[in-house]
């Protein structure tokens, strides 16, 4: 836990290398419509940011922004999530069973399947649920062709997939969606062991007033009983890494602390989160969220291409995440093991204001305290990655802004 995002293995990264090229093999797109794909990359982006209003619910559903989608959008998500789920403690043994809500095209397996070869030969089930029927059977065809076996259909309402000894997986893809309370379909068979929703919630909360805070508690609250209720152990949340995806990670952390699932990582600690409420939140009107960030270099060179072409160059990649387990899992197998002076950076650095800090400079990290200001040098301070465990020394002080704790780092945590 003390390295939430470390270098890819080279294994993982040989395979992200192959992805573009893969995807094209999978879903041939006529030389005609290729010169107009970073043009749908760019409209599907409006569609996805500032032109909400403008698509419908099953926006995926039309063959050029779903083109878009698997092209760009899929691949920088399972770079994404290869980064995370490289270090995240997942716990998953033979038989579990996995829900992913809002799967899209199965974006999760295939990442979990780049990232984690240990897994791969572990018996697992995925119920990968979706509103829009084409996305899901686009990704069955992905995920068919990246673990390279041979599927038989069965005949039952959902639609199964039955993988073969070489992996060991099952994927069953459910038309449905989660309403603003609930989910429209029912997910049967044995509590999951895992429940997931990956860049879902973004698309519901989407329209709510910024002011609004009591709308969007409620709204954690009550997506926090819906994904208890659908696992026996853990859960992952994973949203853009926006303000308002922030604030919304931190109402659900809450929530779901309240209904003893206990919060792994990014936390170093069960106390209550010092992003919510704070002073920092209201600093001059700007919102200040736990997020993080790390470069792509090791993304593929095709993918940098057509992001460039689309006007969307990525440079690095940011998100906000919460992964939590049942309080009974946790007291049988302790995780929260950092020491009292440890602190998790989860901020860019930023230069310290002040004559008396002049050429000091900062980032915030979340403590067990609560909010702290990490100063040191502009190299040292540059040089702490996001995500990163820093061993820190109290001062004493309080930053008068921010009302963060402020501390020195001796050194990283390796």
């Amino acid at each position: 836990m003390t390295s939430l995002f470390p270098p890819l293995p080279p294994e993982t990264r040989k395979t992200l290398d192959y992805l573009p090229g893969f995807i094209d093999k999978t879903f041939p797109l006529p030389s005609r419509f290729r010169s107009g794909l970073p043009k749908d990359v760019a409209e599907l982006s409006r569609l996805l940011t500032s032109g909400r209003q403008d698509r419908g619910s099953s926006y995926l559903g039309k063959p050029p922004l779903l083109s878009a989608y698997l092209r760009y959008f899929m691949p920088w998500n399972i770079y994404r999530l290869c980064r995370l789920f490289i270090n995240l403690p997942l716990d998953l043994k033979s038989g579990d069973a996995i829900n992913d809500l809002g799967a899209g095209p199965l974006t999760l397996a295939s990442s979990l399947w780049i990232s984690r070869p240990d897994l791969r030969t572990v018996p697992l089930e995925f119920r990968c649920v979706d509103r829009t029927s084409a996305v899901l059977d686009a990704g069955k065809m992905f995920f068919r062709a990246l673990a390279a076996i041979d599927n038989s259909m069965d005949k039952s309402t959902d639609k199964s997939t039955n993988l073969s000894a070489e992996c060991p997986w099952i994927i069953k893809t459910i038309k449905g969606e989660i309403k603003k309370n609930r989910h429209s379909v029912d997910i049967r068979g044995k509590p999951a062991a895992l429940t997931a929703a990956v860049n879902v919630y973004n698309e519901l909360f989407w329209d709510f007033s910024p002011r609004d805070t009591e709308r969007l508690e409620n709204f954690a609250e009550g997506q926090a009983r819906l994904l208890s209720s659908l696992t026996e152990s853990s859960i992952l949340v994973v949203e853009p890494g926006i303000p308002r995806s922030g604030e919304f990670i931190s109402l659900l952390r809450s929530s779901l602390i309240s209904l003893g699932h206990i919060p792994l990582s990014p936390c170093t600690h069960p106390n209550p989160c010092p992003m919510h409420g704070s002073q920092l939140q209201k600093t001059q009107g700007k919102a200040k969220w736990c997020h993080f960030a790390f470069d792509t270099n090791e993304a593929p060179a095709a993918l940098h291409k057509l992001s460039a072409a689309a006007g969307l160059p990525k440079e690095r990649a940011v998100l906000s995440f919460l992964f939590t387990s049942t309080e009974k899992i946790t007291q049988k197998k302790p995780l929260h093991k950092s020491e009292e002076e440890n602190a998790r950076i989860i901020s860019d650095p930023f230069p310290v204001r002040g004559e008396e800090r002049q050429n000091t400079w900062g980032r915030y990290g979340c403590h067990k305290k609560g909010l702290v200001l990490v100063m040191g040098s502009k190299s040292e301070i540059e040089k702490t990655a996001s995500g990163s465990l820093k061993n820190i020394t109290f001062t004493g002080e309080t930053d008068h802004k921010s009302g963060a704790l402020i501390v020195y780092h001796r050194h990283p945590i390796l």
